[in-house]
């Protein structure tokens, strides 16, 4: 980081979000596992996730425009005491004897608004903490404690918590939340976006208006749309397999024969090859070319959608998802720098919240058609589904040429706002956007 004051902010964002990624993690691998004494039935028990990943496309947009007019810190910190008092809530249920799917699928809905408005903001505050020429290092260290909190600590702990009772299960992560928030107070400074040059002297525009400034700047960029709409088709696939992989997993009947807690120990094989992946990520990007990267990256989210229809070994499966988890690394190390370098602060919100509304947007439609094929047709035709729809991004590879993501870096570096200018160019290559919601998912 270029000087103390940086380094000391960075390292208490880096604490936040490590604390809140552990709140994720225990949260979405207990939240299946409680819903499961409430009924089997695979269609309730995919609303979970569904319900935890609808805001994204019911208020991403609004919410990328507000962080852009918010000051971004105070808004992460407001969506996690949000996030901490829905779980306090539904900490009380059992106390009092008011526990229930509704309730469970209330505090999903919530807690999913408050991530988006929480995670948009974060992936826009990044640039103005560290400085772009530090952006590579800073997301590999960030991406090193998120997957090792949200996939490592998080699913094992949810695992067991779940099997100490409901109240401890949502407990935990709201005393996580809280202790993020604490930590988020360290980062000094105000956070509220600057406007554009061109913008600075014109009045405030409505917020339909700055969405759809948003979603245009993301449409009339090729390799930034294609980018999204494949992310979209891989979340779908992924939402799709791992809102009905419990039923898979769990249970002394079931083809894997898992119990809860090793269900979660499972979930963090992702974590562990994610972990090693960040630390190599830059090497293999060097080495491959960022193209022939994302290629491998599509290829081991098809492997880590296949394996479960292939094999019932609990260890065959880890190994392939542990593969996953690198390919999770490398396109996101390669991607959110790029995609945060070569967009203006201003416009930072709602690029995230557009790319997010194609990538994110396709999860709740994934996890509810998990939910009737499994239903209707069977456990392994979801796993057959996945795979086929990650494969089927292969070509759509021709437009993230390497040459095509230098022509975007070289156009950036030619504008003297250092970011892509907004409006009206017909759009040759853009910048790649974050893949945290990538090709490869955070969860297998």
């Amino acid at each position: 980081m270029p000087t103390p004051g940086h380094r000391s902010a960075f390292w208490w964002l880096w604490t936040s979000s490590g604390l809140s990624n552990a709140a994720d993690g225990v949260l979405k691998t207990a939240l299946p596992l409680v819903a499961l004494r409430y009924t089997d039935s695979p269609v309730i028990i995919a609303g979970i996730p569904l319900a935890l990943s609808l805001p994204w496309l019911l208020a991403s947009l609004p919410a990328g425009a507000l962080a852009d007019r918010w000051d971004r810190r105070r808004t992460m910190l407001v969506a996690n005491l949000v996030r901490a008092g829905a779980l306090v809530a539904l900490v009380a249920a059992p106390l009092t004897g008011t526990g229930s799917l509704v309730l469970l699928y209330g505090v999903a809905v919530v807690i999913g608004t408050a991530e988006v408005f929480h995670d948009t903001s974060a992936q826009s505050i990044l640039p103005r903490v560290v400085g772009r020429a530090d952006l590579d290092r800073a997301n590999g260290r960030l991406y090193a404690v998120e997957v090792t909190a949200n996939q490592f600590v998080g699913p094992p702990l949810g695992g067991f918590l779940v099997a100490a009772g409901v109240a401890v299960a949502t407990g935990a992560p709201a005393l996580l939340w809280v202790l993020a928030v604490l930590a988020l107070l360290g980062v000094r400074g105000t956070f509220r976006a600057g406007r554009s040059d061109a913008d600075a002297s014109a009045p405030r525009t409505t917020l339909r208006a700055e969405v759809g400034e948003g979603l245009r700047f993301l449409w009339r960029r090729p390799v930034l749309r294609t980018l999204a709409l494949m992310v979209g088709v891989s979340n779908l696939a992924e939402s799709a397999m791992m809102a009905v992989f419990v039923l898979w997993a769990v249970g002394p009947d079931s083809p894997l024969g898992l119990s809860e807690p090793g269900y979660g120990a499972l979930m963090t094989s992702v974590a562990v090859g994610a972990v090693l992946g960040s630390l190599a990520a830059t090497w293999i990007a060097g080495r491959l070319g960022r193209t022939l990267s994302l290629a491998l990256c599509i290829l081991v989210a098809a492997a880590s959608h296949a394996v479960p229809a292939l094999t019932t070994s609990v260890l065959v499966v880890a190994a392939v998802w542990a593969l996953a988890g690198a390919g999770i690394a490398v396109w996101n190390v390669v991607t959110v720098s790029l995609r945060q370098r070569l967009t203006p602060d201003h416009l930072l919100g709602r690029l995230n919240s557009a790319y997010r509304l194609l990538a994110w947007g396709t999860m709740p439609v994934g996890a509810l058609l998990g939910g009737l094929v499994a239903d209707r047709v069977g456990l392994v035709q979801v796993f057959v589904v996945a795979t086929v729809l990650d494969l089927v991004l292969l070509a759509c590879l021709p437009v993230l040429r390497e040459r095509h993501l230098r022509a975007a870096e070289a156009e950036v570096g030619d504008r003297p706002d250092g970011g892509p200018d907004d409006a009206d160019d017909d759009g040759g290559p853009e910048p790649l956007p974050r893949a945290a919601e990538g090709v490869v998912s955070a969860t297998p």
